[in-house]
């Protein structure tokens, strides 16, 4: 890749179909038969989590009913997920990149980014780097993975999503308007579906079209999303890729909100708790954390705060179970009828330990706890697919207390309303 001073050299690494790929290793007997993590297999309205290769190529897709998979592929293996064994991999994977820089900043269970620009030395190019990585992985784990090179994050990360499976992709100043202006907007990082609706509406329908559009335009439109957009459609991203070692550690995960207006009934709190612990669990789950703790904020019209928590026998990462427990806590510290303006809802006291026994923190139904868990990873692969916005609980929909879910933020520890 030709670069100047001043570029970065800068590698996305997505590992490929990760969850059906890792099941597949204890499971060898299903390599060459079409195969898919899902849900309950007995429950035809449960969702494909991943697929392999074969299950691919005929048609199924991530976050679809186990009933509409069999209908394109009746000989459709299914294996239920194993999260604990997935974040092992992953902590490998992450292993194998750190050969290479000490520059490595995951992005979910399965995507890191790598800064190898100061490796070229000791590797070769950044194309070469990717590759040398792409057949490591491969012949110590058996696994394989999609790399993106280019001069920054943005641009690395499409090239990831270029071409799979097990394939490099280089994304130069040279050919990224060849390569990435063409494509619709919703395959831009950063769009979800309701971005990519309202871009559709105003006549722009391609990343190109993103980069020759007016800046004030989106700014108008998107806030300073609009200005993001622009800046990344254009090649301009200075973001750096953090250091392994100085990761910080998550120490919470919350989510809050201010009212469009004053919650005053017990329907109207237990819309807000579940609008709220519906985030906060998804977000603990894209870091694999359990929370031994729920934090509840409350502010009423006068500014008053109180901050009250509980803590759990048994962790959780389950929307249903901080709902439950922040609505404990809502009930014996504040006052009924008593009107609130704001509310956060927290996990605390954070594990990265998942394999923690079934316990449920409300009944002595394991089986039950197991089923919500299903639930709730088929409707991180269903957003993860389709957008934050596409799926929700249907007492949160539509409500007029401003409850709106948006973009999930990439720092945790970040409050920001939903």
């Amino acid at each position: 890749m030709n670069t100047s001073k001043r570029d970065r050299v800068i590698l996305h690494c997505d590992m490929n179909g990760f969850f059906a790929s890792v099941e597949l290793l204890e499971h060898p007997e299903l390599v060459d038969r079409p195969m898919a993590v899902s849900g309950d297999p007995n429950n035809r309205h449960g969702i494909i989590l991943a697929k392999n290769q074969i299950a691919k190529e005929y048609g199924v897709v991530t976050a679809e009913t186990i009933w509409k998979a069999r209908q394109k592929c009746p000989e459709l293996v299914l294996v239920r997920p194993h999260m604990s064994k997935y974040k092992h991999y992953c902590t490998l994977i992450n292993n194998i990149y750190q050969r290479f820089t000490d520059m490595v900043e995951p992005f979910s269970i399965d995507e890191s980014w790598l800064d190898v620009t100061a490796s070229q030395k000791l590797f070769g190019s950044g194309r070469q780097i990717a590759d040398t990585i792409r057949e490591t992985v491969k012949s110590e784990l058996g696994l394989t993975l999609s790399a993106g090179v280019s001069f920054n994050k943005t641009f690395a990360k499409m090239g990831s999503e270029y071409k799979k499976p097990d394939a490099t992709t280089e994304i130069t100043r040279e050919n990224y308007k060849d390569i990435l202006w063409p494509l619709p907007c919703r395959e831009f990082f950063g769009v979800g579906r309701a971005t990519a609706e309202k871009l559709n509406h105003l006549g722009i329908h391609n990343i190109g079209d993103i980069a020759l559009s007016s800046k004030e335009l989106l700014i108008a439109h998107f806030g300073k999303h609009g200005k993001v957009m622009w800046e990344h459609a254009n090649g301009i991203d200075d973001s750096p890729v953090a250091l392994y070692s100085e990761r910080d550690p998550i120490k919470s995960v919350g989510n809050g909100i201010t009212f469009k207006r004053d919650l005053i009934s017990e329907r109207d709190i237990a819309i807000a708790v579940k609008g709220l612990s519906d985030t906060v669990a998804g977000r603990l789950r894209k870091y694999g954390l359990k929370a031994y703790g729920i934090k509840v904020d409350i502010k009423d019209p006068y500014f008053k705060v109180i901050s009250r928590q509980k803590q759990l026998f048994a962790p959780t990462w389950l929307a249903e179970e901080i709902a439950h427990t922040a609505l404990e806590i809502i009930n014996s510290s504040w006052k009924k009828g008593s009107p609130i303006r704001m509310l956060t809802i927290t996990g605390i006291n954070l594990t990265d330990d998942v394999t923690q026994e079934q316990l449920t923190l409300f009944d002595d139904d394991p089986a039950k706890k197991d089923r919500n868990e299903k639930v709730e990873f088929a409707l991180d692969a269903v957003r993860q697919k389709y957008g934050t916005n596409s799926i929700g609980f249907a007492s949160v929909m539509n409500n007029d207390l401003g409850i709106k879910i948006r973009e999930d933020s990439d720092n945790p520890d970040v409050k920001n309303d939903i």
